[in-house]
């Protein structure tokens, strides 16, 4: 596992965020980009190598594949609240930057968010269809306004239950079954808001669905 004194934290406006960029050589199509976003109680002014290695995967407990697989981003919000929608040109910008200058490959971006994030997660992906391979919301606390015409995981932990048949009529989802994957998932694992992170982002079949996702003509 890499160490996690190899995240880096750049202080850029408005967005502060914390960077991974995997140890070994590139491949050749350039490395996988997944970008992570945080719930409400992640926000500024809250210290941010502590608000963002609470959950997601830049958290100590996530699959190893998060960060050998993956350049990692997490922007941290400068106040509270469900406002990632407020910022999507911010992320956005933030992950064609560091894609130029770590190698990324623009066929693999992906936006993934825990609670507030998960709603940020639907509200930049319906925006921003051009540029994200697929999206994994996790726990999210409400039902997306439209589908995002992409490829979406959502784990489902106590916000979500209470809405769950509303999202699955929404963006078309199916139960995730042992060696069936399709493009439209959802799993409930009868986890607790916490427990549905800690549980999603441990999980390395999610990192190698997402892998598996690629978009044909980025922008």
């Amino acid at each position: 596992m890499i160490p996690d004194d190899n995240i880096q934290l750049i202080e850029a406006s408005p967005l502060r965020y914390l960077l991974s960029v995997p140890a070994a050589p590139a491949p050749e199509a350039g490395w996988p980009l997944l970008c992570f976003l945080h719930g409400y109680d992640e926000a500024a002014p809250l210290d941010i190598r502590d608000a963002l290695t609470r959950h997601g995967p830049l958290w100590p407990g996530r699959s190893s594949l998060a960060r050998e697989e993956f350049i990692v981003i997490a922007p941290q919000l400068p106040s509270a609240g469900d406002v990632w929608h407020r910022f999507a040109d911010d992320v956005l910008n933030l992950v064609i930057q560091v894609r130029s200058q770590h190698g990324g490959d623009p066929h693999s971006c992906y936006l993934s968010g825990f609670s507030f994030g998960g709603n940020g997660v639907f509200d930049l992906g319906i925006a921003q269809t051009d540029h994200w391979a697929a999206l994994w919301a996790v726990d999210p606390t409400r039902v997306p306004r439209q589908d995002p015409q992409r490829p979406v995981w959502l784990s489902v932990g106590e916000a979500a239950r209470y809405r769950q048949q509303g999202f699955v009529r929404a963006l078309g989802l199916k139960p995730v079954k042992d060696n069936e994957l399709g493009d439209r998932l959802y799993l409930d694992q009868g986890e607790s808001h916490v427990g549905s992170a800690r549980r999603a982002y441990a999980d390395e079949r999610i990192y190698r669905w997402l892998l598996a996702q690629r978009l044909s003509n980025p922008s």
